[in-house]
């Protein structure tokens, strides 16, 4: 649930929708969330001093759900 709806918001923010997708990996009890976007969108997927991308992050454990399980966003150009 996680990755489809970070892959959405990130859609939102961006110039290139098409270019933006979502990878994820299990590393040491962690899931990890890649946001892949165009070279000139990444400025838009942080924000000014990272707002954005907190944000995101905060969405994003927030519908990880109760669980124990930790969540992880890397944003990759």
């Amino acid at each position: 649930m996680s990755a489809a709806l970070l892959e959405e918001l990130a859609r939102r923010l961006v110039d290139e929708p098409d270019a933006v997708r979502v990878e994820t990996s299990e590393e040491d009890g962690t899931l990890v969330l890649r946001l892949y976007v165009a070279p000139d969108d990444v400025g838009k997927v942080i924000g000014r001093q990272g707002r954005i991308a907190r944000a995101l992050r905060t969405v994003v454990r927030a519908s990880a759900g109760r669980g124990d399980r930790r969540v992880q966003l890397e944003i990759v150009d």
